[in-house]
């Protein structure tokens, strides 16, 4: 029996749409949904993994090129004056989809803590 597909996985085989503002053979970035800042940009890896506890070390090259895809994007946008990669491992993180992502915010100042 094969879990069945989360929402990630349907926009990377174009069963549901998504605003692409970036794409390669091993991501996928979009806009998000729900935004929470001027920019909020998805950024996923096209190979399924649920979170980072499930990366390996065969894994740090797209784990790279995935923070590398965010500069470029965030370049792409103007976020000149700063920006926020944000990831939840684990529900009671937020961890709403079971698969690697990385929100890319921008277009507004942020405060620490985050949560």
């Amino acid at each position: 029996m094969t879990a069945e597909k989360t929402i990630f996985k349907k926009i990377i085989d174009r069963e549901i749409p998504a605003t692409i503002v970036y794409e390669d053979d091993r991501c996928l970035a979009f806009e998000d949904i729900n935004p929470v800042a001027p920019t909020h940009v998805v950024v996923i890896p096209k190979k399924e993994i649920v979170s980072v506890d499930d990366l390996s070390e065969e894994d740090e090259a797209l784990v790279g090129h995935l923070f590398v895809v965010m500069r470029k994007i965030a370049a792409e946008l103007h976020l000149e004056s700063g920006y926020r990669v944000v990831t939840n491992c684990g529900r009671d993180a937020g961890q709403e989809v079971m698969h690697l992502h990385f929100h890319l915010l921008g277009g507004r100042g942020f405060r620490w803590p985050p949560g």
